[in-house]
């Protein structure tokens, strides 16, 4: 699996929430990424899933990987309703 760099043109290189989620989950699936970085991937994670919530990505979209799938359940528990 390659790495992904998601940009979103005029936006200063931040990513847009979705494409963050999706290159730093692709990262983290990748055996080939140093457990370091897996860990600094992981709050940033966390901080886009308030906002993916509020727009509903979760209700759409379903991670087909069981452990991505389980921790997004998990941490998705803890968010107000």
């Amino acid at each position: 699996m390659s790495t992904i760099f998601a940009r979103v043109p005029g936006a200063d290189n931040h990513a847009a929430p979705l494409e963050a989620f999706v290159a730093c989950a692709h990262q983290m699936l990748d055996p080939s990424t140093p457990e370091a970085a897996r860990q600094a991937m992981e709050p940033r994670l966390l901080a886009l899933l308030p906002t993916l919530h509020a727009l509903g990505v979760f209700e759409l979209f379903e991670l087909r990987n069981p452990a991505l799938r389980n921790w997004l359940e998990d941490e998705l528990a803890t968010l107000p309703r």
